[in-house]
């Protein structure tokens, strides 16, 4: 290949990527406040390998990742989902974007966190 084509090439994959990106993006829809709360009381999020987070209606969040149990509380602020674990004084808040039973977390410079939400396991 000559070398002044691959540049073309490379331009031609990153509009495709983005493109994809673009169009998978498109299939989510950003939450309302009151929209995470009646998506997630009562609910897990789970990546059904490594975590799950079981979002208890009185604001009570039970977490297992990895082996390691955590409890803390969750709320929503500003359209956001947020989370305080015990012995974690600070809250992580993040935007919550739904397609289907898919969800991600989105917090500004962080990759999302992606999950499946279903009906609460009692595995917690």
């Amino acid at each position: 290949m000559k070398r002044g084509s691959r540049v073309p090439c490379l331009a031609l994959l990153a509009l495709t990527t983005s493109g994809t990106t673009a169009a998978t993006e498109g299939k989510f829809q950003k939450l309302t406040a009151g929209q995470i709360r009646a998506k997630l009381a009562g609910m897990e999020l789970t990546d059904n390998v490594h975590w799950r987070d079981l979002y208890q209606r009185n604001g009570t969040i039970m977490s297992t990742s990895m082996g390691r149990k955590r409890t803390g509380k969750w709320r929503v602020e500003q359209n956001q989902l947020c989370i305080e674990f015990e012995k974690e004084p600070i809250p992580k808040c993040y935007d919550v974007w739904l397609s289907g039973k898919q969800v991600e977390l989105r917090r500004e410079g962080l990759l999302p966190l992606h999950g499946t939400l279903e009906p609460s396991s009692g595995r917690n």
